[in-house]
């Protein structure tokens, strides 16, 4: 087994008096200032055995997946010198000395200072610009970084509420216009409001393909594509979906479209336009090719109208396009 070294296994130390980490703008970096040090000697009994292995008996809390992971980066040496393989054959009488930082996933849910362009902000909600690229709600490779870690930054009390006030997303490439509430009642209303259908969305799109008519309303069920799971599609037994499209512009082999949501499902306008044969450009999940200087799918949330959760006052609020998708609009549109 791996002896642990003095009276005592594992302690906490500063990350300076270890390692010289450099200043980082990431806040998964920063994050990683403090952490638990664990340090062990390797008796006989593991004598040959791969690292990472031994390491599940020094810290078996962990998966081995984390452990590896933490080999990897940096944070075990063996001797004073860092190893980076977690393979590596053990020998009897070396000095393990274990960094163990936290999983990313144990700290999605924390605050990060993050810049958001925020339209509209009062005490019940807020409304803000969602550039492309952000993701919206922490989740396998994105566990840091996300607005729902700008949002606990942002204000106090969306510590103490579901998703941190989020009440509808857009999909990470996707930019534009969200509602976020922050109060429980506003999320209550806000949340209800949505299902209702009593908020209205509208996005432009830019698809492949001359569309075939000026408007035209898909009412097709979506749920889980049976042959990817990382897909939705148009399937029988899915959740009712529903998009209105309106074409505003045709040149070439590209059409600019206006679309309203009028429920939310997971990709919906991306999954509805794609089944119709006109997938987004540079949307590749659905067959969009990169075209018109774009490398993200085309896809804007335009405008959004609710009633306001606590005043009942009607509200809209516009956003233009970010400039990518601005740019390849106007080559179609201008045609």
């Amino acid at each position: 087994m791996v002896a642990p070294v003095a009276p005592a296994a594992a302690r906490v130390e500063d990350a300076a008096d270890y390692r010289q980490r450099p200043c980082a703008d990431d806040p998964a970096e920063t994050a990683d200032a403090a952490f638990e040090l664990r340090e062990a000697c390797v008796d006989a009994a593991m004598h040959g055995m791969r690292l990472d292995k031994a390491l599940v008996t020094l810290a078996g809390e962990f998966s081995r997946n984390h452990l590896q992971s933490l080999i990897e980066a940096g944070h075990l040496r063996i001797d004073g010198q860092v190893v980076a393989l977690p393979s590596r054959k053990l020998r009897a009488g070396q000095q393990l000395r274990l960094e163990l930082v936290p999983t990313e996933e144990s700290r999605a849910f924390s605050a990060q200072p993050l810049a958001l362009d925020i339209v509209y902000e009062d005490a019940h909600l807020l409304v803000l610009n969602k550039p492309a690229a952000r993701v919206v709600h922490p989740a396998s490779g994105n566990w840091s970084g996300t607005l729902l870690n700008g949002l606990l930054a942002h204000h106090e009390g969306a510590a103490g509420l579901p998703r941190a006030g989020i009440v509808h997303r857009l999909d990470k490439d996707t930019s534009g216009l969200m509602v976020v509430g922050k109060s429980l009642p506003a999320v209550t209303a806000l949340t209800r409001a949505i299902a209702a259908r009593e908020v209205q969305r509208v996005y432009r799109a830019l698809v492949h393909g001359a569309f075939a008519w000026d408007e035209r309303r898909i009412d097709a069920p979506i749920g889980r594509d049976p042959a990817s799971r990382v897909r939705m599609a148009v399937v029988a037994g899915g959740k009712p979906a529903r998009t209105d499209v309106r074409c505003v512009a045709r040149a070439a082999s590209f059409s600019a479209l206006q679309c309203r949501l009028h429920t939310g499902r997971t990709h919906q306008i991306r999954v509805h336009l794609a089944w119709l044969g006109h997938p987004l450009v540079a949307d590749a999940t659905y067959g969009g090719a990169a075209a018109l200087g774009l490398r993200r799918q085309a896809l804007h949330a335009l405008q959004l109208r609710l009633q306001h959760p606590h005043t009942l006052q009607p509200l809209q609020f516009d956003c233009p396009p970010p400039p990518d998708f601005a740019q390849a609009w106007a080559q179609v549109v201008q045609g």
